[in-house]
């Protein structure tokens, strides 16, 4: 992991004020949404309409969210909610951005202690 070798050079000072910092900028998490939120353009099936010609209906709007192996879900979303989805969606990208590097941090930190401990036995025997 290339963000842990960040953390070996910090002060163990300097990682819980990281860890503070990051845990400071998370956004509310009743304000995220995990899924894509993805821009399409559809035809209808009617042979009359101006679709079927090239000129598509849209901007629709849908939600999709992968639920395992081969399952997803979704729904289509009202163009007025179309930023505070996409808001939560990004939102929900940060959390998890920032929980994966607090997570890396306190690796980090239990490492150390684990070194601290180590150490003391070492003096102690010697």
């Amino acid at each position: 992991m290339k963000a842990s070798r960040e953390w070996v050079r910090l002060s163990e000072l300097a990682l819980r004020q990281r860890r503070q910092g990051l845990a400071q900028q998370l956004p509310p998490v009743t304000e995220t949404l995990r899924g894509s939120l993805v821009e399409r353009y559809v035809t209808c099936g009617n042979p009359a309409c101006k679709c079927a010609k090239g000129e598509r209906h849209g901007p629709i709007w849908y939600l999709t969210v992968t639920l395992g192996p081969g399952k997803t879900t979704g729904g289509i979303i009202a163009g007025d909610k179309v930023e505070q989805v996409r808001g939560w969606v990004q939102n929900y990208q940060k959390v998890k951005e920032h929980l994966e590097k607090i997570s890396e941090i306190n690796r980090e930190l239990l490492r150390r202690d684990r070194d601290k401990q180590r150490q003391r036995k070492r003096e102690k025997k010697g």
